[in-house]
C-alpha cells in the first residue's frame, strides 16, 4: 500500500508537527503547532498550515522578540 502524500503547502497541524519533527531533528508536537496558530501563525480557511508561510511567520516573530 502507498502512504498518502503530504503537501507541505497544506498540512493539518498534526502532519505539520510530524514533518517538522522529521526534518528538524527536534520533536515538534501538534500542540506546539496549534499554539503557534493561536498566536497568529497563518492558516487557510480549514486550519491547514503552509510550511513556507509558517516558517516566515516564525522568523518574523523571532526577529520581533529579539528587538
Amino acid at each position: 500500500m502507498n502512504e498518502p502524500k503530504l503537501n507541505p503547502l497544506r498540512l493539518a497541524p498534526a502532519d505539520a508537527a510530524l514533518l517538522l519533527s522529521k526534518a528538524g531533528g527536534e520533536t515538534v508536537t501538534e500542540e506546539q503547532v496549534r499554539e503557534a496558530i493561536a498566536a497568529g501563525a497563518p492558516v487557510d480557511a480549514e486550519c491547514n498550515v503552509n510550511l513556507v508561510h509558517l516558517g516566515a511567520w516564525i522568523l518574523k516573530e523571532m526577529n520581533r522578540h529579539a528587538n
